[in-house]
């Protein structure tokens, strides 16, 4: 039998190829997982006992209506109004399975086989992949010094054939938040050419500042050209229930929901009930999660400071570090597995998020505590003075 992705150049997810190096090399009992960038805290008690009330009442088991839990879209379309002084209405909202999942329906009702989307580089992975797998051309627009992507160089890659520009702030990998203005800017060449500005807001939650992400929702035709991607797993510490949400216009919807039908009929349940959940009654407990992923980046900013063994922070945003690493002519492969091997640090490679090698790591600060992320500074500094000793290739 010979399988779909045997005739294509299609990679294996990075989180997998990453967490099958601890079954090769993983030194035991003091490993540093800096690789996924999940919650290591339990969801707010206001969550957990929503969610157990239903089970011990014998409910949460029941299928929702395809575009998910009216009070969900609610108060999706509720918040979303308010934090972005925009007008979000619940039809404007589709429950999914996470924010993978709200990707591929969009993008699967926006382009097919011979399409092209603009994807701002660092992509997101399993972005470039779903688009690859469905014979999508990804065109890749290069960030500017500061790692941000710019409109005025997406511009030159529109084509008659391009469908969509993809941007995700704050960035995954790189954490970098783009400017408002910036984000408008890109809107605004959308709309020219009459194509969609798919934002993933996955870390919108985890900013350094306080003021909207954007200014897009304020436009009352929004909806002619912004389709925004959510997630409630790293705002809600709940990456099991599978819940995101996808917001665009009614026409979208209406296509994103036949998608939906056909691969999960509508999001599980329980999961639009914790997201309700956390929604409406975990206010407070959602703002301390914030300072302290905002407290966790500042220690890794502290702890790189001064370039332990040569590796420096390119940027640091959201969940995430994005580290060149100082091995020059050394392929980035080799690198993660000589941390994993030899330091016992477990990150993603770079060249998972990229067309090529740039030297690049990405590191969670979601994982790892302040003695941690010290930790991390220690084995990176011992790392570097094997600078002149090339990492051996695991055959």
């Amino acid at each position: 039998m010979r399988l779909r992705s045997q005739t294509t150049a299609q990679v294996d997810s990075p989180i997998s190829t990453a967490y099958a190096l601890l079954d090769q090399s993983a030194r035991d009992g003091d490993l540093l997982d800096l690789a996924q960038a999940a919650p290591q805290y339990p969801p707010s008690p206001v969550v957990s006992e929503h969610v157990a009330d239903l089970v011990r009442a014998g409910a949460g088991s029941e299928y929702t209506e395809v575009p998910g839990l009216p009070r969900l879209r609610d108060a999706v379309a509720s918040e979303l109004s308010t934090a972005y002084a925009g007008r979000v209405a619940a039809e404007n909202v589709v429950i999914t399975a996470g924010c993978n999942q709200a990707f591929a329906m969009v993008a699967s009702a926006l382009a097919g086989a011979g399409d092209e989307v603009v994807l701002a580089l660092p992509y997101y992975f399993n972005h470039d992949m779903w688009l690859r797998m469905n014979g999508v051309a990804p065109v890749y627009l290069e960030p500017d010094a500061d790692l941000v992507p710019r409109a005025a160089d997406a511009e030159p890659l529109i084509t008659v054939r391009t469908r969509a520009i993809v941007i995700v702030t704050p960035g995954n990998p790189t954490g970098v938040t783009m400017p408002p203005a910036e984000i408008a800017a890109f809107a605004e060449l959308a709309d020219r050419h009459g194509i969609a500005l798919v934002v993933d807001e996955t870390y919108r939650s985890f900013r350094d500042c306080d003021q909207p992400a954007h200014d897009l929702f304020a436009d009352p035709a929004w909806t002619r050209t912004v389709v925004s991607l959510h997630s409630f797993s790293k705002d809600l510490a709940i990456p099991g229930y599978r819940v995101g949400a996808v917001v665009g216009s009614v026409e979208l919807n209406r296509e994103t929901c036949k998608l939906l039908d056909c691969v999960a009929v509508c999001a599980p349940r329980v999961g639009q009930e914790a997201a309700w959940a956390g929604l409406t009654g975990a206010g407070r407990w959602r703002a301390e999660r914030v300072r302290e992923l905002a407290r966790r980046r500042g220690w890794l900013r502290a702890a790189m400071a001064e370039r332990p063994g040569g590796f420096e922070l390119l940027s640091c945003g959201g969940f995430f570090g994005w580290i060149a690493h100082p091995f020059e002519g050394v392929p980035t492969a080799d690198v993660v597995r000589a941390l994993v091997r030899d330091h016992g640090v477990l990150v993603v490679p770079g060249t998972a998020f990229l067309p090529d090698d740039r030297r690049t790591l990405r590191v969670s600060v979601g994982n790892a505590d302040r003695s941690g992320i010290a930790e991390l500074a220690t084995r990176l500094r011992a790392m570097g003075s094997t600078l002149t000793t090339r990492p051996a290739t695991t055959q």
